[in-house]
């Protein structure tokens, strides 16, 4: 019928019509497309090709057949007109010189936005891959926020870039597979689109493990016979019951995708011949009601195996997909899933977001779209709140991405989709972030457990709360949801930010007691613009942080004063040098006092530190730490090395002075100079700054030896948040 009508209103002849035919011909489904809409879909056509003429890509061929052949992926999900135009011209703003602009004038603000959407996400410079990847994701989750569509035309977009890999270098095949396994794959599936999903996964382990792909597909050939036996062993007696009882339905038989076997032949380490669960028989009835009914019948006809039970109707998973799952012993004891559903909910799991989008064309679809997608909206609200930094970008969309679903329940009985491996700290945050903020406890199934508990299905989960709680940094370690993640970050950014501008002040108020420069805190945050910062607190905050630090200060503004500044920073190293040595007599050579000797600069030894003697042409001996750069040309002259120790009177205190990396937390410092004080160490000096969510101290101290030093050295590795304690 739409190639007669297309025929009639165009009477158009060639390939360039029987291309277009095949754009309409590809819908099976949905909505039938309008005259108007017919038309409109041809101009496109017409002037996208016309835009791309000329245009080749790497394979050689016209690189309209890429648009071409993505917005026949488009048509096979039967989307809407607009989506169907948004792929043929997906390209073209980004290649040719038309804008978006003249796509608007052309075919309208709606088509045109799609464009946009599309444009935006590809059309990024940057110095660095890695920021440019998170960007590139960034900027797609914005987009599809506002229209789904978007996304959709980016994943037909990907599989048949996919398609065409081999025209590619290697490198650029590799990174492409990689953003598709780790992106793109996941996204299909968040989205429910299983069918196009499996095939991005297949055409993944095609380019990384071409040898794998090649084994799996002989494999899956060579057992087809025997699939298909068994699978109508199990299905004939099936359909004798449905038949019985009168219930509509047809049985389909399928194997899993090759990159599903490939992934469980990897996790449990078994051979092809030894994954048993290689096959699932679906059952697609009419109604909710003939799904149970059906599974009733199942479970009269094969034992079914109760812990692979899940009933994905009653409660539907975040991306809409309802199916009923059970796993039963089949004929000659072989093991099958059996996945019961309705025809609606068999497109919707096959096609996901797709389909549902044709369901609720045209029938409140923003609405429903958006409660579609609302995990999309949640997760860019945290990753637009995320620090700057790509790797978290990537990291969290993964978090977000990977997760298998677990439904636990408030006391009320709602019911909250939480990631397997959730905590209670991840459910308060679901139900509400304030109540994640105010948490101080949990009860599942009406008992106490700590915050770092796993959820497991069916729980029931009531959280008590204090308002005069605050997120712990500790939290981060356990949490799975991107949500929980994101709020206690930036709650700590937020704390973290008040404490930066408090320390930046000190350190301002510290140069003014010195006196170098009248007013000096009051003439830095005068100019504050000339610095590079909009206001005094970000100034305060990035001196605080470190980001900037008193000696760059003087450099840009005071620049005659930042010489002595300079000298000064010296002077006080060498003065800590100086003190931590006054209290000894000097070091023993062979055990004779009072030689001439001299500390070598290089590494500046105080009491405390292992030393080695080296004896100088005309200077005495010099004495270096024995962890010094320049020890090993040294000991090449072993004549020249003599045995040293410190000249220290029994039980006398010494200098030493650490450097701690910490994740900055509640009570750290506290717990810092408990340890200390333990330890019976006096602290001479400290000093500290955060730098995002990580602390950085100099602590000076007494200690009586080298042991006394090591033992407090190793008790605050073991203070919670500590990543590194060194000897400065």
């Amino acid at each position: 019928m739409v190639k007669s009508l297309v025929k009639r209103v165009f009477s158009r002849k060639g390939n360039r019509t029987e291309d277009y035919l095949k754009i309409l011909e590809a819908r099976k489904a949905g909505r039938p497309l309008s005259r108007e809409e017919e038309k409109m879909i041809w101009s496109v056509f017409q002037f996208a090709k016309q835009a791309h003429e000329g245009q080749k890509r790497k394979s050689g061929k016209d690189f309209f057949k890429h648009p071409y052949e993505t917005t026949i992926i488009l048509g096979e999900m039967s989307m809407d007109a607009v989506t169907i135009a948004g792929g043929l011209l997906h390209d073209v703003v980004e290649d040719t010189e038309y804008t978006t602009e003249d796509i608007e004038e052309r075919f309208g603000s709606e088509v045109a936005e799609l464009v946009d959407g599309v444009t935006k996400i590809t059309d990024i410079e940057f110095h660095s891959r890695e920021h440019k990847q998170a960007e590139y994701f960034r900027r797609m989750l914005l987009s599809v926020a506002k229209d789904i569509r978007v996304l959709l035309i980016k994943l037909a977009d990907r599989l048949h870039n996919m398609r065409t890999l081999e025209h590619m270098p290697e490198t650029t095949r590799r990174r492409i597979a990689l953003e598709t396994r780790d992106v793109y794959a996941p996204l299909a599936h968040r989205l429910g689109m299983y069918k196009l999903k499996a095939e991005l996964e297949d055409l993944v382990l095609k380019t990384l493990h071409p040898e794998d792909y090649k084994f799996l597909q002989k494999k899956i050939s060579q057992t087809r016979e025997d699939r298909e036996e068994k699978i109508n062993n199990i299905s004939r007696p099936l359909k004798q019951e449905l038949n019985k009882h009168k219930i509509p339905a047809r049985i389909e038989g399928r194997s899993k995708h090759f990159y599903s076997i490939y992934r469980k032949m990897k996790k449990r380490n078994k051979p092809f011949e030894e994954i048993y669960d290689l096959l699932a028989i679906r059952v697609i009835t009419e109604t909710k009601e003939n799904c149970y009914k059906v599974l009733g019948l199942v479970h009269e006809l094969y034992n079914p195996i109760s812990e692979r039970f899940k009933d994905y109707i009653a409660n539907h998973k975040a991306n809409y997909y309802q199916s009923i799952h059970t796993t039963v012993y089949g004929p000659d004891g072989n093991i099958f899933e059996i996945q019961i559903r309705t025809e609606e909910m068999h497109e919707i799991a096959e096609e996901g977001v797709a389909a549902h989008w044709r369901y609720k064309e045209g029938v409140s679809k923003d609405e429903d779209i958006d409660k579609y997608v609302k995990w999309l909206r949640d997760l860019m609200d945290v990753l637009q709140s995320e620090s700057a930094k790509p790797a978290d970008f990537m990291k969290t969309l993964k978090i977000d991405l990977f997760q298998d679903e677990i439904f636990v329940f408030t006391p009320k009985g709602d019911l909250i989709r939480l990631p397997k491996g959730a905590t209670p700290v991840d459910f308060a945050f679901a139900v509400h972030t304030e109540v994640g903020y105010a948490c101080i406890g949990a009860k599942v199934n009406g008992k106490m457990v700590p915050l770092n508990t796993k959820l497991k299905n069916g729980q029931t989960v009531e959280i008590i709360t204090s308002g005069e709680h605050n997120p712990s940094y500790a939290w981060l370690q356990f949490v799975k949801t991107s949500k929980a993640i994101g709020s206690i970050k930036k709650w700590m950014r937020k704390k973290q930010l008040k404490e930066s501008i408090k320390l930046g002040e000190k350190l301002l108020k510290k140069e003014d007691r010195k006196g170098k420069i009248k007013n000096f805190s009051k003439e830095v945050k005068n100019k504050h613009q000339e610095l590079g910062f909009k206001n005094t607190e970000e100034l305060l905050a990035n001196i605080g942080k470190g980001e900037i630090t008193v000696e760059d200060i003087y450099n840009k503004l005071f620049p005659e004063e930042s010489q002595k500044v300079r000298r000064d920073s010296e002077e006080e190293h060498k003065k800590y040098i100086k003190t931590a040595r006054k209290k000894i007599r000097g070091v023993k050579i062979d055990g004779i006092s009072n030689l001439m000797i001299k500390f070598a600069k290089c590494c500046n030894p105080v009491p405390g530190d292992p030393i080695i003697g080296y004896v100088s042409r005309g200077r005495g001996v010099i004495i270096h730490r024995t962890n010094c750069n320049n020890v090993p040309a040294l000991i090449n002259e072993d004549e020249r090395i003599k045995l040293v120790d410190w000249d220290i009177d029994k039980g006398q205190k010494f200098l030493a002075k650490l450097k701690i990396l910490a994740q900055d937390k509640k009570h750290l410092l506290s717990a810092i100079t408990d340890v200390i004080s333990g330890e019976d160490a006096n602290i001479v000096d400290i000093e500290g700054k955060a730098d995002d969510v990580i602390s950085r101290f100099r602590i000076i101290l007494e200690v009586i030896n080298l042991e006394h030093l090591n033992a407090i050295t190793k008790e605050l590795k073991k203070v919670q948040g500590i990543i590194t304690v060194e000897r400065k």
